[in-house]
């Protein structure tokens, strides 16, 4: 009898043969994008063909989104623009598979937008902007958030889900005390013999945003730290519309969604843009991005209007899972039903050392000698733990465990806590 020797698969053939599956199985993009412009501050990104290797040269696509609304001038805007994706993909470390990919995006996020704000600060110029900020894995939607554009979601069982969190301090009052105990103070514009107009804002510098990515000239409590919440579509798919505060002024959730309708994606958009500018008026750059996220079979063809069953559903909840363990992408048939939305992650705490650590158990998601936001390299004992100077409400954390953060990331960490002076303090004598 002749004996064969077991035959073994390259680990490049078995991820080939894995993304030939998961492909097939992918959600089609199809995306249309409009704007009516009156200062030329809002910015639009579209990206539906990012790639990133995951072993063994297999490539996997992704795609990006994001909306930013400058203000006080459209540098910040158009910095956040060019540079906010590559300082979030530099926060991920290589190697990781698709399931650790999806599950370090939230940390991630928060180390590429805090990032990108202290670089642009160092730049001594004033303006600011919001960023809605959606990456699209598969099924997996992740949406970073900072100021008052806004992402909804519509299911296709027509139930509206708001995966981005306004941050006015009109509305938003855990903001407020946020702000005020850090060393800012609110209140209303004030024209004198005690008359009070308009919004509340922050002071210095009458920001109506309690977090957004530049704004040098305010302090340092005005965080660039996102609101960050991923879910998993269910197998039907469904309509996102990212959109600045020129739409959302003017129009509700389901006002935009209802208005368009059974359209395509770009015309859809358009529709969302035309009908906010006729109520409101053009006081405002407008923009709006439409997307279709569709199983392969509905290629090509707009989300169809769902079964109405009464009034439309809000959820600000969906079904959560348990936070004790990592987001399993496949073979969770006890957790997935193909007719639910779940929400994966959802987190908006201001503070980095609770942002920046990890409940997740992934290998070398922060490098020891590596700033866990700047990414520079650090020598052995130099870095300071983000848990330094922290309560944190897990026992076993001690301040010599990591991430860590290298000196100048520590120290604008602490301003963004009140814990020092606001480094806009070094700024104040420099011109622009």
């Amino acid at each position: 009898m002749m004996c064969h020797k077991s035959e073994h698969v390259p680990l490049s053939v078995l991820l080939k043969r894995e993304l030939v599956n998961e492909k097939a199985d992918r959600p089609e993009i199809v995306c249309g994008e409009a704007n009516h412009s009156k200062k030329g501050e809002d910015f639009a990104l579209i990206n539906t063909d990012c790639e990133r290797v995951v072993g063994d040269g297999v490539v996997t696509t992704y795609s990006v989104f994001g909306i930013f609304d400058g203000h006080n001038g459209s540098a910040a805007a158009i910095y956040t623009k060019e540079n906010l994706l590559n300082n979030v993909l530099c926060a991920i470390p290589p190697d990781l598979n698709r399931e650790e990919w999806v599950a370090a995006l939230p940390r991630a996020l928060v180390a590429g937008f805090v990032k990108t704000d202290k670089d642009f600060q160092e730049k001594a110029q004033r303006s600011g902007t919001t960023v809605t900020f959606v990456i699209i894995e598969g099924s997996i939607v992740t949406v970073a958030s900072v100021g008052d554009s806004r992402c909804i979601l519509e299911s296709a069982d027509g139930a509206i889900y708001y995966l981005s969190a306004d941050h006015r301090l009109d509305s938003n009052e855990e903001e407020r005390e946020r702000v005020t105990a850090s060393g800012g103070e609110v209140g209303r514009l004030n024209t004198g013999g005690g008359t009070e107009i308009g919004p509340l804002r922050c002071w210095p510098g009458g920001l109506c945003l309690s977090r957004s990515i530049g704004d040098r000239d305010v302090g340092e409590f005005i965080v660039p730290v996102p609101h960050v919440k991923q879910v998993k579509l269910s197998s039907a798919g469904g309509r996102l519309v990212i959109s600045s505060d020129g739409v959302w002024d003017a129009l509700s959730a389901e006002d935009a969604l209802e208005c368009s309708r059974g359209l395509a994606p770009e015309a859809a958009a358009a529709q969302i843009v035309k009908e906010a500018v006729q109520l409101k008026g053009l006081r405002d750059d407008t923009t709006c991005i439409v997307i279709d996220i569709l199983p392969p079979e509905k290629t090509n063809h707009p989300l169809q209007p769902p079964k109405k069953t009464g009034k439309r559903v809000f959820k600000a909840m969906f079904r959560k899972r348990s936070t004790e363990e990592p987001p399993k992408l496949h073979d969770e048939e006890e957790y997935f039903d193909p007719d639910l939305v779940e929400e994966l992650v959802e987190e908006g705490s201001a503070m980095l050392s609770e942002r920046l650590d990890t409940k997740y158990p992934l290998c070398n998601v922060f490098r020891l000698f590596i700033c866990a936001v700047c990414q520079i390299e650090m020598k052995p004992g130099e870095g300071i733990s983000i848990h330094h100077g922290s309560c944190n409400t897990r026992g076993s954390l001690r301040p010599w465990d990591g991430p860590f953060l290298c000196v100048s990331c520590q120290h604008k960490r602490d301003a963004m806590e009140g814990k020092m002076p606001s480094t806009n303090v070094r700024y104040s004598s420099e011109s622009d």
